[in-house]
């Protein structure tokens, strides 16, 4: 009895000291980024995961530290084809580690956070490098840690904890019970080098707002069904449903408790089996360039018919009565309301009348785009310094409103000096005088790479005041070309046709682009081949080269080849920017090693990271591969498109042959004439010889 006593007594005691290690040790929990991306070395992919599967693989792997996931559209199915990469080390541990923008990119980095608070959804803050939010904050303390600082949030019980900011010079901690949807739409993110911000995505549906919230289309200046179409392309889908009303999908959305859901896709109703309710977690917050991301968007090339649907997001109402109001901007009814707090008063975006002006630029290729918000709806015109009559536009009851600036002529009048171009908008309430009242706004587009971010530097100019602004222009669209050795733009070849495969941007800009991961796909998506590896080396340079620099552009001779079940070839490739012309990859091919242009490589220089601009972009090119030799032939799948148009249904292709030419029907003709007149020939000498034979008499 004792002896059992005593062993019972040594396995609590394990059990005591096991757990004691594990809570030292912290629970695992995840942090995650959205469209940024950090070097790591990556031991395992795994292709067409879900998300959630991506982020528990890597929560159960006791060597993976960080896992990337990445998601494309495929138009022709139409099915997000994901990657998901494990890697065992990884930069984002590394608070001067930059990261790399990419799009359709969720970056998740484990960690061990000593908290009970822990919640079980698949990460637990959303983090922002070198961002913060400034005087919002209901405590401070100080962490030896970013873990501890994390766990410091999901602890705090005086308050609701909705984001936190960590310094890693001063070890500053921050805490708040705001966040990027709570400050009111005139309080942003500022840059601040060694600082990260991090928002609590354990919070309950309830606590997502500080007062009340609900879902609306985003007031963002962008139509209402090129956002949804752009959610629909670009938004990972983290729950489908179907339901029977849009406030049945609403009520999905505010009580679904696996995710912290911020907004919806209604589809319309319900048809067949197919889901017409879609969750996200994501908003235009979320996103790296928020309103930009949209208003930069294209419409996809390929319609595949479906239903657009509307979008919605997670609104929250102003809240009243707290102690954070009095520190905010407020909305004016007056023109001289007594109730103007300092702040507003001091802030040079506000006037007096009680209007405050959000304002941001956007560098297009030919023009300056400035954008202007209000904090009620304005009533004047906005034009050019100097060509009001010629560059203007007039506001009527807008608190969203752009002005153009054209980069050449003389309508706006833009100035330009090596590369940089500056321009005087004027913000004015009335029609015709400028009074105390209006704002003037100095505006500057840059070329220089070091400049990317937005920022307001005031100049004074007599009683208006002049707002410096600073941006840097977006990178070109690429584009993809075949062409055949007439340098002619083709889109039906035949097989073994010598092409050239040709991917360009514009020559006129600053840029360099390197092309990697490209995939030749059948155009029923049954089958792949990749043709470019993803460091961009060919996979097998006798069917497809690597590429080779011409100008702006890159380029490769290759045969034309197509797919045993599919005469429709699309290639996709993913195109990354330089700063001048990208560095080759240095490629090993049997004994030799050779750079991806072509070249044979005798010494290795470093690559220039720093001159790579943080984008990538997916474009794709289809063209149809012929294996017949008369032009008739294609002449008729041409007209039959329809036969190879139809994705993800198994069709069976009649090939018909050609018909017969006049020619060879006649001498068809006669050499069946001939072969009759031997014939009779034939049959007529047989029965001569009998005939004229003498016949045998009996004696």
């Amino acid at each position: 009895m004792l002896t059992r006593a005593v062993g019972t007594l040594w396995r609590l005691s394990l059990f005591i000291v096991i757990c004691q290690a594990a809570s030292s040790l912290g629970r695992v929990a995840f942090e995650k980024l959205t469209e940024l991306d950090y070097r790591g070395n990556t031991y395992y992919t795994i292709k067409n995961l879900s998300l959630y599967e991506c982020q528990g693989w890597c929560r159960e792997e006791p060597d993976c530290q960080a896992a990337s996931y990445s998601f494309v559209l495929n138009p022709l199915t139409p099915v997000q084809e994901t990657v998901c990469q494990l890697q065992n080390e990884t930069t984002a541990t590394n608070p001067a580690a930059t990261p790399q923008r990419s799009v359709n990119l969720y970056y998740m980095v484990k960690l061990q956070i000593r908290s009970d608070n822990v919640c079980l959804r698949p990460w637990s803050f959303e983090r922002v490098p070198n961002k913060m939010i400034r005087g919002l904050d209901n405590a401070l303390i100080y962490t030896s840690t970013k873990e501890a600082c994390l766990a410091a949030c999901l602890n705090e019980h005086r308050f609701t904890c909705r984001s936190v900011e960590y310094n890693y010079v001063t070890l500053q901690c921050h805490l708040s019970d705001s966040d990027r949807r709570t400050t009111g739409q005139y309080v942003q993110f500022i840059d601040a080098q060694g600082v990260d911000y991090f928002e609590n995505l354990c919070l309950k549906a309830n606590q997502a707002c500080k007062s009340n919230k609900i879902f609306q289309p985003p007031r963002i200046g962008v139509a209402d069904d090129k956002v949804s179409q752009y959610v629909s392309l670009h938004y990972y889908v983290d729950k489908d449903l179907q339901v029977t009303s849009e406030a049945a999908c609403k009520l999905a959305c505010e009580i679904e408790n696996e995710f912290l859901c911020r907004s919806f896709l209604y589809k319309g109703p319900p048809i067949g089996t197919s889901y017409n309710c879609h969750l996200y977690h994501l908003d235009h917050k979320t996103l790296p360039d928020g309103p930009n991301t949209y208003l930069n968007a294209e419409r996809p090339l390929i319609d595949d018919g479906q239903r657009v649907g509307l979008y919605y997001e997670n609104f929250c109402e102003k809240a009243t009565g707290l102690p954070h109001d009095s520190t905010l901007p407020v909305v004016f009814d007056t023109t001289d309301d007594p109730s103007i707090n300092n702040l507003t008063r001091s802030d040079v975006n506000c006037d007096n009348k009680g209007y405050c002006y959000d304002v941001s630029v956007n560098c297009k290729d030919t023009r300056i785009a400035v954008q202007v918000r209000t904090n009620k709806p304005f009533n004047g015109r906005i034009y050019a310094l100097g060509r009001s009559e010629t560059c203007n536009i007039d506001v009527i009851n807008s608190d969203l409103f752009r002005l153009d600036l054209t980069m050449s002529g003389q309508d706006c009048n833009t100035q330009s000096v090596t590369g940089v171009y500056t321009n005087t908008v004027v913000l004015q309430h009335h029609s015709v005088v400028m009074t105390k009242a209006d704002k003037i706004y100095k505006v500057k587009c840059t070329y220089d790479m070091s400049s990317k971010n937005i920022t307001f530097g005031m100049m004074p100019i007599r009683d208006p005041e002049m707002i410096s602004i600073t941006s840097a222009p977006e990178a070109p669209a690429p584009r993809i070309r075949i062409l055949d050795t007439r340098t002619r733009e083709v889109e039906t070849v035949k097989i073994g046709d010598k092409l050239t495969f040709r991917i360009e941007i514009p020559e006129d800009t600053p840029y360099g682009i390197f092309a990697r991961s490209c995939v030749a796909m059948a155009k029923d998506s049954k089958s792949t081949f990749h043709i470019i590896d993803d460091e961009g080396c060919p996979v097998d340079p006798n069917i497809f080269p690597g590429f080779t620099p011409d100008g702006n552009a890159l380029q490769t001779v290759y045969e034309a080849f197509r797919f045993t079940e599919s005469y429709g070839v699309i290639f996709q490739c993913n195109v990354k920017y330089c700063l001048g012309p990208c560095e080759p990859a240095v490629c090993e091919w049997g004994r030799e090693s050779v750079e991806s242009w072509g070249r044979r490589k005798r010494s290795l220089a470093p690559s220039n990271e720093t001159d790579s601009l943080e984008e990538d972009m997916t474009l794709s090119q289809e063209i149809l591969v012929l294996d017949f030799g008369d032009e008739k032939q294609s002449q008729y799948l041409k007209n039959n498109e329809a036969l190879f148009s139809e994705f993800g249904k198994d069709k069976t292709v009649t090939i018909v042959e050609p018909c017969p030419t006049k020619t060879s029907i006649f001498a068809l003709g006669v050499t069946c004439a001939l072969l009759v007149l031997i014939y009779v020939a034939t049959i007529f000498s047989y029965y001569m010889k009998k005939w004229m034979t003498p016949r045998k008499m009996l004696a």
